[in-house]
């Protein structure tokens, strides 16, 4: 095997799936050196995860491509379940609690392939300037205090790769995690199968997500938004047959949909799987999210029952947390700030997994699955309150000198999601708050910290925050106030920004570029904006 010479870069990303492609979005769009390897020798088929959660869509919509992926998918699906005895429940539907929000601008998932998403990350990193290497497989590493050395094969020739930090997107059989020796705790259940495949068929309408209760147990076709497939899924109890086979997915739809007539035959005519798999339930999370230099991303860090629509959602938002931090750190951040990857996404994966276990169980007695949408799943909830990075003075005190003083009973708190708000008028027209802060910087809101008398803009020399260093990732302060003149003016016409954010008339609120509430002061505490902009970088 021929040896070529070695490379350097800052960030080695290993696996171009939804999660390792967000990463390489996050840091590219940032200036940060990587490269992304993908063992396989081009794109993966297969719809696999079909469902984008709410918080999701908010994520691809700071990348800039939200628009790109919902006009190859179906927001809120209708969802057709039809009992053993015939009786049909419809659902589906927009939650009750999330209609007409102001500060939600996504409120039910998006149906769409998982090849779909990852075509427009692709195409969004390209755009940045980035590529995947496909047909590229990491074989080994080792790491010091100063880097990791590692060997990856491409067209029979290996090369040595030093980077400064590697990231594991590759999946439940992770070689980066395997490599690094990091536990991956939780169980293997043998008797819990689904086949799932990518089918074309005949005598079925694709206005709805089709589903069939039956004591053998479920049966569903969605149609796949853009496509003309559907996605089969039948879960295969122990004792029945598992093969991957046309004829066999056609029985088993035949015996379970119920609408077989005397042939025992249904009128749903399925075509060749175009893509099919066994799935197994493996449900495990890492011990840890780190070893040195290496970190661990997406399902190398945690796998799931897909019940509930959770895992790619979640491999993304592992990325969208670290990119920051790895290009704030490459900037000339505190190393610390990487300990805080670990210690905010892991608990979240671990009630994920929670979740989609209750919603496993539930499938499983009820040999199908709830209709009724609700917010459990949207991942709008997901928030770091307690978090290193999570500083406010609401409660009456600063939670740096006694966090387990905080009021947790107030609405928005730092750590929390950054809500978005409509109604709000710029120099430039009508806005809402996602288009302010889009791009991946920090945001900061002034309610009236910095006297109006002082300066036409929060930016002017004479502002107290003029002396507010901005990050290398950049800062933009929008100052809420009157009739804007400037082009970081801010008026909330609507009231919805203030609403939202809790607002008193000197509150500051910083937002991280991944979306979440960094710091409140309702005190506008410019220096503890200048302190927590300090401790990151």
């Amino acid at each position: 095997m021929a040896e070529t010479i070695g490379t350097t870069t800052a960030v080695l990303i290993v696996g171009a799936g939804p999660t390792g492609l967000t990463l390489a979005c996050e840091l590219a769009r940032r200036g940060v050196p990587f490269r992304l390897i993908e063992a396989s020798d081009g794109p993966q088929p297969g719809s696999r995860g079909k469902g984008i959660q709410p918080r999701t869509l908010e994520l691809l919509d700071d990348l800039g491509i939200a628009d790109r992926v919902i006009a190859h998918g179906l927001m809120a699906m209708p969802m057709r379940s039809t009992a053993p005895d015939g009786r049909v429940t419809l659902g589906g539907g927009e939650p009750e609690s999330l209609r007409d929000r102001p500060d939600i601008p996504y409120t039910t998932s998006l149906i769409t392939p998982e090849w779909r998403i990852e075509e427009a990350l692709r195409l969004r990193l390209a755009e940045l300037g980035g590529e995947v290497e496909f047909g590229t497989s990491l074989t080994g590493f080792g790491q010091s205090d100063d880097g990791v050395s590692a060997v990856v094969v491409k067209g029979g020739e290996t090369e040595t790769v030093t980077a400064g930090r590697l990231v594991g997107c590759d999946g439940g059989h992770s070689v980066v995690r395997k490599e690094a020796g990091i536990a991956f705790e939780g169980e293997t259940r043998e008797e819990v199968r689904m086949i799932v495949a990518d089918v074309a068929l005949d005598g079925l309408d694709r206005d709805a997500w089709h589903m069939w209760r039956h004591a053998d147990g479920l049966v569903s076709l969605c149609p796949l938004p853009s496509t003309d497939l559907f996605q089969y899924q039948a879960l295969i109890a122990p004792g029945q047959d598992p093969e991957l086979s046309l004829a066999n997915m056609q029985t088993i739809l035949d015996r379970r949909s119920g609408r077989s007539g005397r042939s025992g035959r249904t009128g749903i005519r399925l075509h060749e799987p175009e893509w099919s798999s066994l799935w197994r339930a493996n449900i495990r999370l890492v011990d840890r999210y780190r070893e040195g230099r290496v970190f661990l991303a997406g399902d190398a860090a945690h796998i799931h029952s897909p019940a509930g629509g959770q895992g790619m959602n979640t491999g993304m938002q592992d990325a969208h947390n670290l990119g920051w931090k790895l290009a704030a750190v490459e900037m000339g951040a505190p190393r610390a700030l990487l300990d805080t990857y670990e210690a905010e996404r892991r608990p979240v994966a671990a009630g994920v997994l929670a979740l989609s276990n209750e919603r496993l169980r539930q499938t499983l007695e009820q040999n199908g699955m709830s209709v009724q949408r609700d917010t459990s799943t949207t991942q709008l909830g997901v928030g770091y309150r307690g978090s290193a990075l999570a500083r406010d003075d609401r409660g009456g005190r600063d939670d740096r000198d006694d966090r387990d003083d905080r009021d947790e009973t107030c609405l928005l708190r730092a750590g929390d999601r950054a809500p978005d708000a409509t109604g709000l008028t710029t120099a430039e027209g009508g806005r809402r708050l996602f288009d302010l802060t889009r791009g991946g910087r920090f945001t900061l809101l002034d309610f009236g910290a910095t006297d109006a008398t002082d300066a036409t803009s929060a930016a002017s020399e004479t502002s107290p925050l003029a002396a507010v260093a901005p990050p290398p990732s950049g800062l933009r302060t929008l100052r809420v106030g009157g009739q804007p003149t400037g082009p970081d003016d801010v008026a909330d016409t609507a009231g919805h920004l203030a609403a939202a954010y809790g607002a008193g008339e000197r509150t500051l609120v910083l937002i991280r570029p991944d979306g979440h509430v960094g710091l409140i002061s309702d005190a506008g505490d410019v220096s503890a904006v200048r302190e927590w902009l300090t401790a990151v970088g």
